[in-house]
């Protein structure tokens, strides 16, 4: 589904393209290589013959056919029996022109798709029908898989790889096991970059806003002989910081002044290059690298901007009071590379897939949200200081192997296997200190060992009964190994360790995934399916429990069954394409993540999660030159575990929220039971709609106007229920204006994110009734140019 659907507008071939001037220095430095060659081929574009216009224009309300590769072959997404939502790529571009995480931008766009984070934009945690993960460990393991160019990057820093020069984005909603790299219980998301091809093309959008905010997502690529070709792309993200720190005064790290424009900025610094060797049109190789330079501010936690007994928050969003973490730093270096080589040998086709990604890095924050001193509990002065979380080393390597049919027979089939190999050296630090009284543990830092090895053989068989109808069944045995082991623990201020825990904890598991699906072509427009799959998502298990000398945790396998049906439609000459979808599935042994004492994450398993709902997707063209989109989704999950209860919001031993479980208490923490409640960040409904409407001056250029705007449902942000830590109706906006010419070939638009500037609670540290917003309001003007 497409935000900003492209203007109907009919393209010509060597039409001229021109530059608007865009003289900035941050643009420049941005990616100036890139647009240096944007404008020298812009200007040899210029002199080039115009070619004759089609003799007939295509239907100003047509849509264009979809492919997806769902099935790990192009396909019309209207052939798939799979729920699956699609984004091209300029909508997506049109949704960072603000500089935006790419990722978590697709958050309320795509039906049954939430996203959000606590860790900055390092760190994304990705919800599929109310399936995730809300643990801000580094080593958490997570339902939702992120491929991008059939690479599964696992780690939670890989998965933050930000997306440029993007072609499409697919979710795959429910169970994936069959055919995609790691097993996934919630589903994918799915990233495909533009591939170097024959033809010399390119495009860059560059656009500047409030905030200093530069973005700059940009890609060329072409021919370089006949039989080897090439693609360089590049994304560049810059804000100022813009966040004051009124903080004066004394604190663990020493004496604190007031600062103005403290935080709140980011250097996002993206290149990839791939070269593509094709000799013949049977064999292929692709090979990819990038690379990732960050730099910026992690999440900003507002103390006691909740206000007990609401969930309303309306503290500013650019004043805080931090006394500790130096201003909330962070800061990735990320590297990568795969080869893709292919062989058609008429019949089948072998694909072999090699990748391999590093990064090291930090995040440091003041997790308490302000100086201890200024939020008195009890009467006494009180906070827990700041953490910090830093990869020294990671390395993931990935390798498949998958033999594939490729003929139109009535049965296609296809085989594979899958190793995965994930390995990192992680250092966690927590002060925990108070004020008027003594340093708690200050050497309170831990290192861990975690490695991840994962073998699977899979296969899926799809065989046309008829010229109306397709079964298809997938198969997966997948065997998933964890280990942590304690390098160093946390020692007390005299050196000594009084750690008791285990050093050293190994789990591993072997576990079927299958699925079995069935479309039927009722008509050339309307299609019918029907899908049930298993899932598996291995065990795991959080070793961040040793900064306050607690014993490791861990939570068993979960699996899921799933079952879907729904509808694919194309109707009113094509005008109109709907596509919905009903889904209930069971969590067995689900893992969930709550809080010790200490506020410090802990795993476990609960018996049960089921849920229930509804999605759809509307493209429509009802008119020439307005184009119409729409996407909902309808959710109730619930936990069902009458045995397990979930540590509530706590300080000093005093409950500062309002809990409406019901509750016991252990010695003294309280508890609250969790049976019945929804699943932590599921959204009850999610809304997205989309509208552009161009205005011709000519054959080839227009005035347009697009918006785009999601609201979403109830949504807690914890296990318990409580009035405070939950959000119900939050929404957001963006208004695009601008002018399209040479048909299509460049654009300049003036555009504006989070329009009203909504004050969202999208999370939430409950001891200190700290709330995390949205983005601020962006706007900004936007340069296109495309050219082929």
């Amino acid at each position: 589904m497409s935000l900003y659907p492209e203007a109907r507008l009919p393209l010509r071939g060597g039409a001229a393209v021109s530059r608007r001037p865009l003289a900035m220095t941050a643009l420049a430095r941005a990616c100036g290589a890139l647009l240096l060659v944007c404008a020298a081929t812009a200007a040899s574009a210029q002199d080039a013959p115009q070619a004759a216009a089609p003799a007939t224009a295509p239907s100003a309300t047509s849509l264009d056919a979809v492919t997806v590769t769902a099935e790990r072959r192009e396909q019309n997404l209207q052939d798939v029996p799979v729920s699956v939502g699609v984004m091209q790529g300029d909508a997506m571009r049109a949704l960072t022109a603000g500089g935006d995480d790419t990722l978590l931008a697709l958050s309320g766009r795509v039906p049954s798709l939430y996203a959000e984070t606590t860790t900055g934009r390092i760190f994304p945690r990705f919800y599929i029908r109310g399936l995730g993960n809300i643990d801000f460990y580094l080593g958490a393991s997570q339902p939702v898989s992120i491929i991008q160019d059939d690479v599964v990057l696992e780690h939670v820093v890989l998965k933050s790889n930000p997306v440029f020069d993007t072609d499409q984005v697919e979710v795959l909603r429910g169970p994936q096991g069959s055919l995609f790299g790691r097993n996934t219980t919630a589903g994918i998301i799915k990233f495909d970059s533009i591939k170097p091809s024959q033809d010399f093309s390119g495009r860059v959008q560059a656009s500047v806003g409030s905030y200093n905010t530069v973005s700059v997502d940009g890609g060329i690529g072409g021919p370089i002989n006949d039989v080897l070709s090439f693609r360089v792309s590049t994304l560049y993200q810059h804000r100022d910081d813009w966040v004051d720190n009124n903080f004066a005064g004394a604190s663990a790290d020493g004496t604190v002044t007031p600062k103005k424009d403290a935080m709140g900025g980011f250097d996002d610094r993206n290149l990839r290059v791939q070269l593509l060797l094709a000799p013949n049109e049977n064999f292929s190789i692709l090979a990819s690298a990038h690379a990732r330079d960050y730099s910026g501010t992690s999440t900003l936690f507002l103390r006691n901007a909740i206000v007990k007994g609401s969930n309303e928050v309306d503290v500013p969003r650019d004043k805080v009071a931090f006394d500790e973490a130096g201003n909330n730093p962070q800061a990735y270096k990320t590297y990568g590379g795969s080869i893709k080589a292919s062989y058609n040998f008429g019949e089948t086709s072998l694909t072999s897939i090699s990748a391999y990604e590093t990064t090291s890095g930090y995040s440091r924050g003041d997790t308490d949200g302000g100086a201890a001193a200024n939020y008195p509990v009890r009467g006494v002065p009180n906070g827990f200081g700041q953490s910090m979380g830093q990869i020294r080393d990671l390395d993931q390597f990935t390798q498949e192997f998958r033999l594939a049919s490729e003929n139109d027979n009535a049965l296609q089939w296809q085989v594979g296997a899958f190793y995965f190999d994930g390995r990192d050296v992680t250092d966690f630090y927590q002060r925990a200190w108070f004020l008027n009284g003594p340093a708690r543990n200050p050497n309170n830092w831990v290192r861990l060992r975690n490695s991840n090895t994962s073998w699977a053989a899979f296969g899926q068989l799809s065989y046309k009964v008829s010229d109306a109808l397709t079964l298809t069944a997938g198969l997966r045995q997948t065997r998933d190994t964890k280990e942590t082991r304690l390098l160093k623990t946390a020692d007390t201020a005299a050196g000594v360790s009084t750690y008791t825990g285990r050093r050293d904890v190994r789990l591993s598991d072997t576990q079927p995934s299958w699925d079995l699906s069935a479309m039927y072509e009722i008509n050339p427009n309307l299609s019918v399916y029907a899908k049930v799959a298993r899932g598996f998502r291995g065990p795991t298990i959080q070793g961040r429990s040793a900064v306050f000398n607690a014993d490791f945790t861990t939570a068993d396998s979960e699996t899921i069954l799933s079952w879907e049906a729904g509808i694919k439609s194309s109707l009113f000459d094509n005008r109109l394409r709907l596509n919905a979808t009903a889904f209930t599935y069971t969590v067995d042994d689900i893992q969930l993540n709550g809080n010790d004492s200490n506020g410090n994450g802990v795993l476990f398993n609960a018996d049960k999660a089921r849920a229930y709902g509804v999605e759809a997707d509307l493209d429509w063209r009802p008119i020439p030159n307005l184009s119409l989109t729409a996407g909902v989704s309808l959710l109730h999950s619930e936990i069902q575990d009458k045995r397990v209860y979930a540590q509530v919001c706590a300080l000093n031993g005093a409950v500062v929220c309002t809990v409406e479980d019901p509750t016991i208490k252990v010695g003294a923490n309280t508890f609250a039971q969790i049976d019945g409640n929804p699943l932590p960040n599921a959204p009850k409904y999610s809304v997205n709609l989309g509208a552009r409407y161009d205005i011709p001056l000519s054959d080839s250029g227009a005035l347009f106007v697009a918006t785009d705007w999601n609201k979403q449902g109830y949504t807690s942000f914890v296990l318990y229920d409580s009035k405070e830590f939950n959000a119900s109706g939050n929404f957001e906006g963006g208004l695009k204006v601008g002018y399209t010419g040479g048909y299509g070939a460049y654009e300049v638009a003036l555009f504006a994110r989070n329009i009203t500037n909504e004050k969202n609670l999208k999370g939430v540290i409950e001891n200190y009734m700290a709330a995390v917003y949205n983005e601020p309001r962006i706007v900004g003007v936007s340069v296109n140019v495309n050219w082929h």
